[in-house]
């Protein structure tokens, strides 16, 4: 089984997101799976921290976003994969480790599209200026 020592190989990480929990997958150059782990959600900046930089590849997802531009300031590039586009690289029966591993597959792929990361508080702007007029001068201030 891989270790958590073994990130030094890993070329690509697929993270797969969940409530409290990250699962992710790491693949070598060859796509043969280097590392296997779960991580919270709230370590997952402190477990990057001495992982060199590679293209990690991430579930889109509300919560994304945040996780994204944390692993970004740590000098990983960081691409977010929506879900129906990693789908097609599952394999076998549906669990976190496969989905992490299918997002990893998915995000080497020239022509998967990604989500663009979100800058902080742009989604405070958009739901002042959905609601009306009334709120817009609101979410300007």
């Amino acid at each position: 089984m891989p270790s958590k020592a073994d990130t030094a190989v890993a070329r690509t990480i697929g993270i797969d997101t969940g409530k409290n929990t990250l699962h992710m997958i790491g693949l070598d150059e060859k796509g043969a799976i280097v590392l296997r782990e779960k991580v919270a959600r709230t370590r997952i900046a402190a477990r990057f921290v001495n992982v060199p930089p590679c293209l990690i590849g991430i579930e889109a997802g509300m919560a994304s976003h945040h996780i994204a531009r944390e692993l970004t300031e740590l000098g990983h590039e960081v691409k977010q994969v929506p879900p129906a586009y990693s789908k097609p690289f599952r394999q076998g029966h549906k669990n976190d480790f496969r989905d992490a591993h299918a997002v990893a597959e998915a995000v080497e792929r020239p022509s998967t599209r990604c989500v663009p990361i979100r800058p902080t508080g742009s989604w405070i702007c958009r739901r002042y200026t959905a609601c009306g007029p009334a709120w817009s001068a609101i979410g300007r201030l």
